[in-house]
């Protein structure tokens, strides 16, 4: 059966963009209206089953509608950069959908859907229209549906003719009259003053049209009649701005908006790319293909496989350890299944060397005939080449094995060489590097609920050809890092990393239970307390986590102004309640009840599970193949992401305790180091000043924009300044620093333009920066550590506008990357040569921690700032604060 599904794609990108939390990937590409309109559109496709599909979009911001009204929708404000940088990539991956998109220069989506519905009635063929504005609601016929997103674009609200009838009182047709009565602001339609929804409807129920309502002036009395009558062409034009045109000359025929389903590779891509993991499981797009496997079946067979299980394999194992300790070539490959590398399943390992490849099972290592082997894989005079040798270290020592050495890693290297690419499995590493025979794990293990270790000869022919992968890669990827600078930054800063982070993960920090439960239970006070305030202001018990209950509250009871109102009830979300805390006592009360639900449920109740019975420590794991700019990113659990703005987020640290009685933890945090960094890479003589002297520099900011003493500077003015400094090094936009200052976006692009008419140096860096990234194709931190920015050169503006907001900060937040790294790296050097019992535990964003014995906490307080500011030498002087306590709160 014919269905035609037809999307308003500019309205529904829109939607989702405000309606999201802000998202972006890895490569920095902010992707939440993209991901509102993806799950929106999957749920359409699968509740609908359209046999045709079509997305329309605008062409561009003139329409033949400004021939007769220059003003049609000038009251917009110009689109967020963090929303026009995904219309490129949304329009690429409704394509990888299999859906059509249209758009005609002169005419608007809601043109093209009108056009095609009235030709949907003409055919007798039912259609569906999805959009996030009422006006199509003109639309709707006896064939044709307008669903109208609500609660974002999570759910739609249907209106057939019958559903418009029994909402508003009018047909279809009417709508127009409405909008024409009451205009429309968004689209800067000017109506009739004073003339709101309310008025219009009543008007539109007794004269059913604006020239009715108009030869009826008569019988209109007071300032009612006074508007209209003074503002009668506005309405009749405002009616016809908002007719949609259902004539626009289409050229395409309706066959080329058959549906007949995605590209499982082209979608699959997609979703990598944007690293929509959940939709990517949801869509089961990960799976290699029969013909995969049947390529890597056949390269297994050109292999010679020797499997080692048991003390009858003893020949092969000479052969295998006369190969290793030869020094000649190999290839490494531990098999541990699992994220979480504390907590994976150590199945096997794997060897290849010139002639052979070995295969053992994890349960072998601890035999007998394995000796010489472990001794060899803990050797730490003896190289290693292998992948992901971070995660089969950790793995290896919680199974009791050691493994030391570590020389070459085939991912960390793939991630430097390109650390936008988010695809580090050993199988797409190795096709990206023009080689074949790999397949995906999920092809072998299966994926989620279907996972299962295969049979023994099927395993251990997958790590046969992931460790002879591993032997072909390694030499290759070590002189592409040659040949691209980073040779430096791998050898001497990411592969000793590794290794550090490996002792700090195993090492672990002790966490208190008992502190934890007990700040568990003085939340649950806190909570019941503000819970009988809440109680007591609204004169009756309610569900405080139920937005219906809630909404019924604030908005029937107390009268509060309703923001947000959906069929199912009001809005009760962060934004709504923020704008309506000045109302009402309440307000404060809900908002911080929702925080401290969330510190109870999240960081309380989280970390208590996560603490491990033997050792009583969180083990956290820092991966260093995420972030494009360098960062560590810290999971199982994560350890940089414990609120500590709200004073009971602070006492959370208080659990975090040092693992030795009599012991102290030790915190070192760089001060504004991404500030410093831009200071020295952009040279601003300013900047450079405020460091130099140690002066405040959000104070000295305010100061020199708005042309004040220090003595001048209020709390507002610092506070904006700030905004603005943390705003520069992280590419915001005049949208991002208007929503964080709560400022009109005009106010907001004078304060940035003030900012560079005072910082010149900044602004000549930013110039000079992307004039070099246009030239180069990539830019560099301060260590050589590369980002490629393909879209620089794009002739889409929206992409090359987020590539030069990339190529602007990636050097200044991949160099401060690059220096707490390095003040790790030096820091284990120093606590080794000097034979030093303290230990490093965490980094924290900018933050060091360590745990000290009493007899080395002086030595310490100076060692940790000396080594940390010393780390790499700039043109103003890194600075770190130390501080020391009972406990990582202390030490705050």
């Amino acid at each position: 059966m014919k269905k035609w599904m037809l999307i308003d794609g500019n309205s529904i990108a829109y939607r989702a963009f405000f309606a999201m939390p802000p998202l972006t990937n890895s490569a920095g590409l902010h992707t939440n209206a993209i991901f509102g309109f993806t799950t929106m559109l999957l749920k359409l496709l699968e509740e609908q089953k359209p046999s045709h599909v079509l997305v329309a979009f605008d062409a561009g911001k003139v329409t033949f509608r400004h021939e007769g009204y220059a003003e049609y929708k000038g009251g917009r404000q110009k689109t967020p950069p963090e929303l026009s940088e995904q219309f490129p990539v949304l329009k690429e991956l409704i394509a990888a959908f299999g859906i059509a998109q249209f758009e005609l220069d002169g005419y608007e989506a809601d043109d093209i859907i009108g056009t095609l519905t009235l030709e949907a009635d003409k055919q007798g063929v039912p259609a569906l229209v999805v959009t996030g504005d009422k006006d199509m609601l003109q639309l709707a016929s006896s064939g044709v549906t307008v669903a109208v997103t609500r609660k974002g674009v999570s759910e739609v609200e249907l209106y057939t003719p019958d559903a418009i009838n029994e909402k508003y009182g009018l047909t279809p047709g009417q709508i127009i009259d409405l909008k024409g009565l009451m205009g429309d602001t968004s689209d800067n339609i000017p109506g009739v003053p004073g003339v709101g929804e309310k008025t219009a409807l009543k008007l539109l129920h007794e004269y059913s049209s604006v020239e009715n309502v108009l030869s009826n002036l008569d019988k209109l009395k007071g300032k009612l009649k006074e508007n209209i009558q003074n503002h009668q062409e506005d309405a009749v034009m405002s009616k016809k701005l908002a007719t949609i045109f259902r004539e626009v000359p289409l050229e395409k025929s309706i066959d080329e908006i058959t549906y007949s389903g995605h590209d499982d590779a082209k979608l699959g891509d997609m979703f990598r790319r944007l690293e929509f993991k959940s939709l990517l499981e949801r869509l089961q797009l990960g799976a290699e293909s029969g013909a995969d496997e049947s390529k890597a079946q056949a390269a297994a067979a050109e292999l010679t496989v020797t499997s080692l299980s048991g003390d009858e394999d003893s020949e092969g194992m000479d052969r295998l350890m006369l190969a290793l300790e030869s020094g000649g070539e190999h290839g490494l490959f531990i098999e541990a299944v699992g994220e979480n590398p504390h907590h994976a399943e150590l199945l096997g390992v794997s060897l290849a060397t010139a002639d052979e490849v070995f295969v053992l099972p994890a349960s072998a290592l601890k035999a007998a005939f394995c000796e010489r082997l472990n001794a060899w894989l803990g050797d730490e005079t003896k190289p290693k080449y292998g992948f992901d040798l971070h995660k089969s270290e950790l793995a290896l020592r919680w199974a009791g094995h050691r493994l030391g050495g570590a020389a070459f890693d085939v991912q960390l290297a793939a991630y430097l060489l390109d650390p936008t690419d988010n695809q580090l499995a050993l199988s797409s590493i190795n096709e990206r590097q023009g080689f074949t025979g790999v397949p995906t794990d999920e092809a072998v293990y299966g994926k989620g609920a279907k996972f299962k270790v295969p049979d023994e000869e099927t395993l251990f022919r997958h790590l046969a050809l992931k460790a002879h992968a591993v032997l072909r890669l390694a030499p290759k990827m070590t002189e592409e890092l040659k040949a691209t600078g980073m040779e430096k930054l791998y050898f001497e800063l990411e592969q000793p990393l590794s290794r550090v982070l490996a002792d700090m993960e195993h090492q672990g920090i002790k966490v208190e239970r008992s502190v934890l439960e007990e700040l568990g239970k003085s939340l649950e006070s806190q909570l019941s307390t503000i819970m009988s305030g809440i109680y007591s202001l609204a004169g009756t018990e309610f569900n405080i986590n139920s937005p219906k209950q809630l909404g019924e509250i604030l908005f029937d009871k107390l009268g509060l102004p309703a923001r947000k109102k959906t069929k199912t009830g009001y809005s009760t979300d962060a934004e709504v309640l923020e704008e309506l805390a000045p109302y009402h006592e309440i307000i404060p009360l809900i908002l911080h009840f929702r925080q401290l639900s969330k510190l109870q449920s999240t960081y309380v109740e989280g970390l208590l599970k996560e603490i491990r019975e033997e050792t009583g420590k969180v083990h956290t794991y820092y991966r260093q193949t995420i972030a494009a700019t360098g960062r560590l990113s810290s999971q199982f659990p994560n350890l940089q992401n414990i609120p500590i703005r709200l004073e009971e987020g602070r006492q959370i640290r208080k659990a975090f305790l040092p693992s030795e009685p009599g012991w102290s933890i030790l915190a070192a945090d760089y001060s504004q180091i991404e500030l410093r960094v831009l200071a020295h890479i952009s040279g601003d003589e300013n900047l450079k000043e405020a460091f130099i002297h140690d002066m405040d520099i959000h104070t000295k900011t305010a100061m020199d924009v708005f042309g004040v003493e220090a003595d001048k500077v209020d709390a507002n003015m610092r506070r904006s300044a700030k905004a603005v400094n943390f705003g520069i090094v992280y590419g915001i936009s005049d949208f991002g620093l208007s929503q964080n200052l709560g400022i009109t976006r005009k106010d907001a692009a004078s304060f940035i333009e003030q900012y560079f008419n005072v910082f010149k140096g900044v602004r000549q860096y930013m110039d000079d920066i992307v004039t070099s990234a246009k030239k180069d194709g990539y830019v560099t931190t301060l260590l050589d550590r590369r980002r490629y920015l393909p879209e620089i050169k794009s002739s889409n503006f929206n992409l090359r506008s987020f590539a030069e907001r990339t190529a602007m900060n990636t050097p200044i937040q991949g160099t401060a990357a690059d220096i707490i790294k390095l003040a790790m790296v030096q820091m284990d050097e120093a606590l080794k040569s000097r034979g030093l019992k303290s230990r490093m535990l965490l980094q924290v964003h900018d933050e060091l921690v360590f745990e000290v014995p009493p007899d080395e906490l002086e030595l310490m307080k100076g060692l940790l700032p000396e080594v940390m500011e010393g780390a790499l030498k700039l043109d103003v002087p890194l600075k770190a604060d130390v501080s020391f306590g009972d406990n990582w709160y202390e030490a705050k």
